[in-house]
């Protein structure tokens, strides 16, 4: 039975796609009997492991509304579900490069871009965990089916550039907002009844209200 083992060696966004995609540049490497493979069905978790990076003063305090307050983090930087992906590997013999397909989103509802949009630079821990089915040839010419152990994982660093670096291709200078309906309807209204151009504008109108509103407050 091949034994297949799996090395991460980089990451790339991948232009034009319908939504945000990276790419993480993935080597198979069938060890020992070096059969033919005629294919494998492959199947891949994507979990960011928080407690396995340094972060900075910064990066502490907009992380705070995943994690809660720093003092509490040794119990709250659990392991987050990225993604879950497959894909068909082609036929190969001893080894092949190929694309694990990455989807990323930038709804701030998703934990995974709360933690991308908290981090200042450095790199993202992530874990890979691989499974699935191979489909080989043996030396009779007999067509035979191996399942991969839940036990393949890579430990990989991801760049926080090249998440940066996506979100700018895809949307540059935006971010995405998902409200309730009702507060959606009031705001609309409030946008409408002062003419107000743009949601930009209308927000920005709101928070300066608001901040006059709380210098009034600690004056009285």
């Amino acid at each position: 039975m091949p034994e297949l083992n799996f090395t991460i060696e980089g990451a790339e966004a991948v232009p034009y796609a319908a939504s945000p995609l990276l790419h993480l540049k993935t080597k198979i490497t069938c060890a020992g009997s070096r059969k033919d493979i005629q294919n494998v069905l492959l199947q891949c978790q994507i979990q960011i492991e928080p407690a396995r990076r340094h972060y900075l003063a910064g990066e502490k305090d907009n992380l705070r509304d995943l994690f809660g307050a720093p003092a509490r983090w040794s119990q709250t930087l659990h392991p987050i579900l990225w993604a879950n992906s497959q894909l068909v590997v082609p036929p190969f013999h001893g080894e092949i490069s190929t694309n694990v397909p990455l989807p990323c989103t930038f709804d701030f509802n998703i934990a995974s871009t709360k933690y991308f949009h908290g981090l200042e630079n450095g790199e993202i821990p992530i874990c890979i965990l691989f499974s699935g089915t191979i489909f080989y040839v043996e030396g009779d010419g007999s067509l035979q089916v191996a399942k991969i152990p839940w036990t393949q994982e890579v430990n990989y660093r991801l760049p926080v550039s090249v998440w940066k670096e996506m979100m700018d291709m895809y949307y540059p200078n935006t971010a995405w907002l998902c409200l309730q309906r009702d507060l959606f309807d009031q705001l609309h209204r409030y946008k409408i009844d002062r003419g107000i151009p743009t949601w930009d504008q209308a927000l920005e109108n709101l928070l300066v209200d608001a901040e006059e509103a709380a210098t009034r407050k600690i004056g009285t």
